[in-house]
């Protein structure tokens, strides 16, 4: 380091130091008498465990009267009344750089292999304003994520936001790990948070693969966490796909699932006494989301390309979380359960689902091939029923005859293996041929 970078750090150096001590733990919550801090910051909180000094982060989340509410960003053992809290009046930050792809970290940054971290990286903060909206360009330019039925039917530009709206079990990790290893985007960005342990090697493994971490920065955040710490795995894969979208790259972030961030800010705001309103969810729930989904897209360097899986309760489609983050992003894609009882896979259901710029970014032929499929699709599944017992006549109806005619071969096109890879022109040409001559 120069010294005339020395020379500038030296007045911003505290002279000292604000200390506090803990008053008594309740629930999920600490409260402490002092130090002099603010919401959002970090602050230390000092213990003995097993006669040695151990130090447990903690974040400042509220206020009662003049004590100060933090949340442990980890267990809460050994925190005894008295122990000393220490403030670092800084907001949570975490490491970014090249040097970090192809790790798999934590919430706060640290590698979950055991490992340090590579040098050479910068500071950032998990936290951070959206772009202004006059500063992100128009999306006018398609991002190829290698799977047919998005690429020719659900078209997504570069910059643009996409939930994935599915229950349990029905392929919802599996399609982000085909997106991770097929998409053309210059790095993947992947938030792993409120899943089973057991899951997270199984996805890194199995669904993302070793040619698909090669480029990907993977953020885990398991269900046995604070909830605290479950947020801020979504905050910090949003961060570091920040600080790449600024260097100029178009990055893929895929966040699963956004349900479980909402379920995790539900728990820290039913402990600091929020009332609890649709469904048990607290009115931050529906203050964070779009404060979180709205730092993804485009601004004048780069590009954030994002999926956001939703868990839907009972594939209830309208369950509050769901009909919120639909109003919020830019399409949806609805993972059907009786479409993956069909052995089709991935198991899209197209005619709910919805790319709210595919019309800017398609050309004529390829709008017209889809609209076309789509209605084919529709006409078909209104009389399918009739179709299946024998009660349809061929020769009822023109449209449904021919409905009949390419249906088997719709499906035949949508179907595609897990290891397979279709470029973006492949898919739209096998679509207009398909719509032109059902083959």
């Amino acid at each position: 380091m120069k010294a005339s970078e020395l020379l500038d750090i030296i007045p911003k150096t505290p002279t000292f130091k604000k200390y506090g001590k803990v008053h008594r733990v309740v629930g999920l919550m600490i409260e402490s008498q002092g130090p002099e801090s603010s919401v959002g910051e970090v602050c230390h909180i000092h213990m003995k465990s097993r006669g040695k000094e151990k130090i447990i982060p903690a974040e400042v989340v509220g206020f009662n009267g003049e004590l100060v509410i933090l949340m442990p960003y980890t267990s809460m053992q050994d925190i005894s009344p008295g122990s000393l809290v220490e403030a670092t009046e800084k907001p949570l930050e975490i490491k970014v750089g090249p040097s970090l792809i192809g790790k798999v970290i934590d919430s706060l940054g640290n590698p979950l292999d055991g490992s340090t971290l590579p040098y050479g990286l910068s500071s950032v903060h998990t936290e951070k304003d959206s772009p202004n909206p006059l500063s992100r360009p128009p999306i006018d330019e398609v991002m190829e994520v290698g799977v047919k039925a998005i690429d020719s039917m659900l078209t997504v530009g570069k910059g643009q936001r996409i939930g994935i709206f599915a229950g349990s079990g029905v392929g919802k990790s599996t399609l982000l790990g085909m997106i991770a290893r097929n998409t053309k985007a210059d790095l993947n960005v992947i938030a792993l948070v409120g899943e089973r342990g057991r899951e997270v090697r199984e996805f890194i493994e199995r669904d993302l693969g070793e040619e698909g971490l090669k480029r990907t920065i993977v953020v885990a955040a398991t269900s046995d966490q604070p909830a605290l710490k479950r947020i801020k795995g979504a905050f910090t894969a949003t961060a570091i796909a920040e600080y790449f979208r600024d260097k100029g790259m178009n990055v893929m972030l895929m966040m699963d699932s956004v349900t479980r961030v909402a379920m995790a800010q539900r728990e820290i705001g039913l402990a600091v006494g929020e009332p609890p309103t649709t469904k048990g969810y607290t009115p931050s729930v529906f203050a964070i989301l779009p404060k979180l989904l709205e730092r993804t897209g485009t601004n004048t360097n780069g590009s954030i390309t994002a999926f956001y899986t939703v868990l839907v309760d009972g594939d209830d489609l309208n369950e509050p979380i769901s009909d919120t983050v639909r109003g919020i992003l830019d399409g949806h894609i609805v993972l059907d359960r009786d479409i993956a009882n069909r052995g089709q896979y991935p198991a899209i259901n197209l005619l709910k689902s919805v790319s709210r710029l595919m019309n800017h970014l398609a050309d004529p032929s390829h709008k017209q091939a889809a609209t076309r499929i789509r209605e084919l699709l529709s006409t078909y599944l209104k009389s399918e029923d009739l179709i299946q017992i024998g009660a349809y006549k061929k020769g009822s109806s023109k449209e449904v005859d021919e409905a009949i005619d390419y249906y088997p071969n719709i499906i035949s096109y949508l179907k595609q293996d897990v290891m397979e890879k279709r470029s973006f022109k492949e898919s739209v040409e096998e679509l207009i041929q398909l719509a032109e001559t059902g083959e």
